[in-house]
């Protein structure tokens, strides 16, 4: 014979155990609560399948990646019509000048060639570099003269810099153009260094191998 006092459906019900005086209810959740959870677990098996499995639509990584490059996209474009004004404003930026200086400074960049102090030489060697301290240039003093050969690398692709804009990016070089420039005035004097070359000379061409050696 059941000695539970009957109730409504509509009473909650208890548990018969008791945990340190604590009883437990016994009630069906509600519909509300049930119908979230399924879809849910339904929604949870079709995001995984689309975009784990299958490959369908972009994760939240993919959409702010591609705001990132189209960012990256305009502010590049934007730098590659600068001026010569505004490549001297920036060299009168601190912030411009400071981010310049750590990629010019950086070891294997700029510094290895030019030096510390942008003279071409280390303790009194010379180095590869070209020195950017002076009013001599051999491919043009203007600001953005200078900002293209970082950019694009020397004329002469048998000796000179390298093109450093795939390996910094536009902005970078911008930033290492107004390092340089910091330590210029504007409306100085350019010369031309005696090995520039001339204006409208063709590059010299790569020299040729050399023939292999005869076989007896």
């Amino acid at each position: 014979m059941d000695t539970h006092p009957t109730s409504s459906s509509n009473e909650p019900k208890l548990r018969d155990h008791v945990y340190d005086g604590i009883q437990e209810y016994d009630q069906k959740l509600p519909n509300w609560w049930l119908f979230t959870l399924y879809i849910t677990i339904v929604w949870f098996i079709g995001h995984w399948l689309c975009y784990y499995q299958l490959g369908i639509g972009s994760s939240d990584q993919d959409e702010m990646d591609k705001v990132i490059a189209e960012q990256k996209a305009a502010r590049d474009k934007q730098t590659e019509n600068i001026t010569d004004e505004q490549l001297w404003a920036m060299s009168r930026d601190p912030q411009a000048v400071e981010a310049g200086k750590a990629v010019f400074m950086t070891p294997g960049m700029c510094v290895t060639c030019h030096g510390p102090d942008l003279t071409g030489t280390l303790a009194g060697a010379k180095l590869p570099g070209l020195p950017l301290h002076d009013q001599e240039w051999k491919y043009g003093g203007k600001p953005t003269e200078i900002f293209k050969i970082v950019r694009k690398g020397s004329p002469d692709i048998t000796k000179g810099m390298a093109a450093w804009e795939a390996v910094l990016g536009v902005q970078k070089v911008s930033q290492v153009t107004a390092f340089v420039l910091s330590h210029h005035k504007e409306g100085e004097p350019i010369t031309k260094a005696p090995d520039a070359p001339v204006a409208g000379a063709a590059a010299p061409a790569p020299a040729p191998a050399p023939a292999p050696a005869p076989t007896k």
